[in-house]
């Protein structure tokens, strides 16, 4: 039973410093929550959470802050992620499907999240490593010339121009672009690409030069190999936040390792790959780059094959149930979003 009581002081401790940033007290304690005990008990108890390194006394104060290991407590154990409103997830939903491609997406998820959870978001861009093909499209543009369209389940759309004699065949045309839809279709990019290799053999001696150089250029635009991109939103509100680390040192420290592009893509690529964590949570020294040992990262996967990852960067004194909330959500508005 005692452990159980400690466990619940611990989770009184987080709600109220997240809610004051004051260090708490046991009066405080006492009086803002139903603990059904003594302020002697409370004091023992607000000791032995101190011996098991779950909260500190910050300097001279009476009162008592989380430590990393509370808060990963508080996380692991007590928190209940809370559902959104109704009126909330139809403001994401309107506001996502406001999106007019998939660059205006990822703006705009940045830009949400960083509003609902007043913490600085950050979002990758869909990975083409992970993303499977939808649909080819080939479209005659001029005499002798194909715009060949690639759409990806991640949103992503790229576009090629080939010039072959045969553009013009329309028969061609039509059987060869229902042949790649055929041995593409929802395969991963390196999969579709080895599947089409064999296409060339399937039409007349006189195709075959023409097929293969469409196959080729559809093949290299799924061979890409490009630098990740990623989104970053509401760097301001690590500042409102008053961020500081144990060295006293300001949100300055934060906002450097952010603007490493190398930093920041390690990042939010490092996450939980257990498939039962829905959304991953590291806190404190968790998160192992200079600089940002003062802060807790909420990401989770997006994408109907977890193409890439979306979440919040904030203060250690966060509410993380309301913010994994958040996370969750957008992440799975998204996700629908591309799919359709």
């Amino acid at each position: 039973m005692s452990d159980e009581r400690r466990l619940e002081v611990l989770r009184a401790i987080v709600q109220d410093y997240v809610a004051t940033s004051e260090p708490v007290g046991s009066k405080a304690l006492l009086e803002r929550h139903q603990l059904g005990v003594s302020a002697a008990t409370i004091r023992n108890d607000m000791a032995a959470l101190e011996d098991a390194g779950l909260i500190s006394a910050p300097h001279t104060s009476a009162g008592r802050v989380p430590t990393d290991v509370g808060y990963r407590i508080f996380v692991d154990r007590l928190s209940q992620v809370r559902p959104l409103s109704a009126t909330q997830r139809r403001a994401i939903e309107t506001f996502l499907r406001q999106s007019v491609d998939l660059d205006d997406i990822v703006e705009r998820t940045a830009r949400l999240l960083a509003t609902l959870t007043n913490q600085a978001a950050v979002m990758q861009y869909p990975s083409l490593r992970r993303s499977r093909v939808r649909h080819i499209e080939f479209v005659p543009v001029a005499e002798g010339r194909l715009s060949l369209v690639v759409i990806l389940d991640s949103g992503r759309i790229e576009q090629r121009l080939v010039s072959v004699a045969s553009a013009d065949d329309e028969r061609l045309v039509q059987t060869l672009r229902a042949r790649v839809n055929e041995v593409s279709g929802t395969r991963l990019l390196t999969e579709a690409a080895a599947a089409m290799t064999e296409l060339g053999a399937e039409f007349e001696p006189g195709q075959r030069a023409d097929v293969d150089t469409i196959v080729a250029t559809i093949a290299a635009v799924f061979a890409e190999d490009r630098e990740e991109r990623v989104v970053l939103a509401g760097t301001a509100n690590l500042a409102r936040a008053g961020l500081r680390d144990d060295a006293g040192l300001s949100v300055s420290r934060v906002l450097e390792a952010l603007e490493e592009h190398v930093v920041l893509m390690r990042l939010i690529s490092t996450r939980d790959d257990d498939p039962t964590h829905e959304v991953t949570v590291r806190i404190g020294a968790e998160n192992d780059f200079a600089g940002l040992e003062s802060t807790s990262l909420v990401t989770t996967a997006y994408g109907s094959d977890a193409v890439a990852t979306l979440g919040v960067l904030g203060p250690t004194r966060m509410d993380y149930p309301q913010t994994m909330a958040n996370v969750r959500a957008v992440a799975r508005y998204v996700s629908e979003l591309l799919e359709q």
